[in-house]
């Protein structure tokens, strides 16, 4: 797979998401967290998860950990999916205690001071933490929303990301803002 087949996925992914969320206005530009739900999506798609007995045949989890400021976005990028055979779930969850059998765990806003807690409940799990708070990578997440003007875009911190025992993709990682100690990465 080549950067632009990558980019030209994940962009296309985000126009169906624009496409299937508002209806009543063709040709909109899809919203903030449409493109954010088709983000949290095509991720799974470029991380690898050690495989348990469990996690061969069952769903690929995607949880959202707080006040959902998706709208019904997310439900609506993953309906009918699948990421390499495995169907998909979403979990909303009001505790942090929970997100230990997601794969995908998107840290909403709300939960923004109970951070470090969050963290510490997933420890060696296998979770793919998403957030954007400010500075979550630079506090142990693994993969943080940022936005560039209008644009969303994404930091990945592969420490997290080792830690957490997940691969991701380097194709997924070239697309990345770099890290704040590391702007020399591109």
């Amino acid at each position: 797979m080549t950067w632009w087949y990558i980019v030209s996925r994940l962009l296309a992914t985000v126009a169906l998401a624009g496409q299937t969320a508002c209806p009543e206005s063709p040709g909109a530009p899809p919203s903030e967290y449409q493109v954010k739900a088709a983000f949290l999506y095509n991720f799974a798609k470029f991380v690898e998860w050690p495989q348990t007995a469990e996690d061969q045949n069952g769903p690929l989890a995607i949880c959202v950990l707080g006040k959902d400021p998706f709208g019904g976005a997310l439900e609506r990028v993953i309906e009918g999916k699948t990421v390499k055979g495995r169907s998909i779930t979403i979990r909303h969850l009001n505790e942090a205690g929970r997100a230990q059998a997601c794969h995908i765990l998107f840290i909403s806003a709300s939960e923004a001071g109970h951070f470090n807690e969050v963290l510490r409940s997933i420890l060696e799990r296998n979770v793919l933490t998403v957030s954007e708070i400010d500075g979550f990578c630079e506090r142990g997440g693994v993969i943080a929303f940022v936005m560039d003007g209008r644009r969303v875009r994404f930091r990945i911190n592969p420490k997290a990301a080792a830690g957490a025992n997940l691969n991701i993709s380097s194709k997924l990682l070239q697309l990345a803002l770099p890290m704040p100690e590391d702007k020399d990465r591109h």
